[in-house]
């Protein structure tokens, strides 16, 4: 029997966990919609999660420095390997448990940009659907001409633990030295399940396999694989990276293997023979802050100021504070979605579009998503349009002309008058101008 990551759930806490986990067990649904006890809330809306492809800046920013494909392969490959720990177990490693996020509401925004020595590298992050959840995301350094965009959204279910299948995409593109060629990278998204949910310290492990597929010809893959009953590790993997037409997954040109969590190997070649290229500690590796306007400066779709009282409810412990203001905002936005739906009219995303088919870069995805599905993708849906509400990609145009307030229905659409107080809301109303007001009830 495996160790445990010991138990955290307190004393006072341990009737509602265990009605929680039977909860879980019966539940049919959506397990993003159930309500877990306080001590397992996070204060964190699963929009700001997007930041954790990116805060290891100069791993993000290396591959542009490298002339050689295959080096500029590994590159991102190690790049990719490294953001797993920050997106996937530094919230256990400082919270002590994997923490429920907040579930973001249509229009929610989390901005901010990293500054260092590699310039400003910009972040975008917009929920996009609300039914089905899609957060979508842009981070860009024009310093150095990359930039990765994706979008995600996520399925829970139970079967011995909570399962959450991810669905979507993230693209990295960049320009080699020297080139004016663009060069992208298709990367998929993992499965997951949450370990040690009956000792109330719940963990995130990776399951089955993702692939990093790019238009210079080298592919990827990463097989994870966790801690067993009888034996292995906790976060473990290996990978193997190959041109197409000169190797294959078992004869990989650069391969990796260990923890993703803790330390692991990269080296040129497999097996016996191969050569060590590097030891890689997560850990060690410098992560720059990003920098995000304050709480009171932000616009109100902006997550931190929209969820500001949710947030501070549960860190004073006071649920029903927390669940009144969580409320006020649900409310609000099932009235905007109701009016919505009056006027036959679709919800205005401020930074993100439906991918066009006739747009350049959208056929080298195209390709490249051919490709991944061709190596095999039971653990990715491909593009699955109608289960991410559409293929979403950041609007250069859009961008450029966004500024606040980005929605004009501003408190309204978090159920809330200027002063703060709650709006009583019965119904969301449109005037002649086209402003949203409301009506009391």
């Amino acid at each position: 029997m495996p160790e445990t990551e010991g138990e955290a759930v307190p004393a006072q806490a341990k009737g509602s966990w265990s009605s929680f986990l039977k909860s879980i067990a019966s539940f049919n649904g959506d397990l993003s919609s159930l309500t877990a006890p306080a001590f397992i809330l996070s204060t964190q809306s699963l929009v700001e999660f997007s930041a954790y492809w990116a805060e290891n800046t100069g791993l993000f920013i290396a591959p542009t420095q490298e002339k050689d494909p295959g080096k500029r392969a590994l590159l991102v490959l190690r790049w990719l390997l490294n953001t797993l720990k920050q997106q996937y177990y530094s919230r256990s490693e400082k919270l002590g448990s994997e923490k429920k996020p907040l579930n973001p509401f249509l229009g929610e925004l989390f901005l901010g940009q990293w500054e260092d020595e590699y310039g400003v590298t910009r972040l975008v992050s917009e929920q996009v659907s609300h039914h089905p959840p899609v957060t979508a995301y842009c981070i860009t350094n024009d310093k150095y001409r990359i930039q990765l965009q994706g979008y995600n959204g996520q399925k829970a279910s139970f079967s011995r633990t909570i399962n959450v299948k991810q669905i979507g995409h993230a693209l990295l593109t960049l320009y080699p030295p020297g080139s004016e060629q663009k060069e992208t990278y298709l990367v998929t998204l993992p499965p997951l399940h949450i370990e040690s949910l009956i000792y109330g310290a719940p963990f995130v492990e990776l399951g089955k396999f993702i692939h990093i597929v790019s238009n210079s010809g080298y592919i990827a893959k990463i097989d994870f694989s966790g801690r067993g009953w009888v034996s292995g590790k906790k976060n473990s993997f290996s990978a193997a990276l190959w041109k197409h037409g000169e190797g294959s997954e078992k004869n990989p040109i650069y391969s990796a293997e260990g923890q993703w969590s803790d330390a692991f190997v990269l080296k040129e070649g497999d097996g016996k023979r191969a050569k060590v290229i590097d030891t890689v500690k997560p850990s060690e590796v410098a992560l720059s802050k990003l920098n995000v306007a304050p709480v009171e400066e932000q616009d109100v779709f902006e997550s931190r100021r929209a969820w500001r009282n949710v947030a501070r409810s549960i860190e004073k412990g006071d649920m029903d504070a927390a669940a009144h203001f969580k409320s006020r905002i649900e409310n609000a936005q099932r009235a905007l979605r109701k009016k919505e739906q009056e006027e036959n009219r679709e919800w205005r995303r401020a930074f993100f579009s439906q991918a066009s088919a006739d747009d350049e870069a959208e056929k080298v995805f195209q390709h490249l998503a051919k490709v991944a599905t061709s190596l095999g993708t039971y653990s990715w849906d491909g593009i699955a349009p109608d289960k991410t509400a559409g293929v979403w990609r950041f609007d250069e145009k859009k961008a450029a002309q966004a500024k606040k307030p980005f929605h004009e229905e501003g408190l309204l659409a978090l159920g809330e008058n200027p002063d703060g107080t709650s709006a009583p809301i019965s119904r969301v109303t449109t005037n002649q101008s086209g402003t949203v007001g409301q009506v009391a009830s």
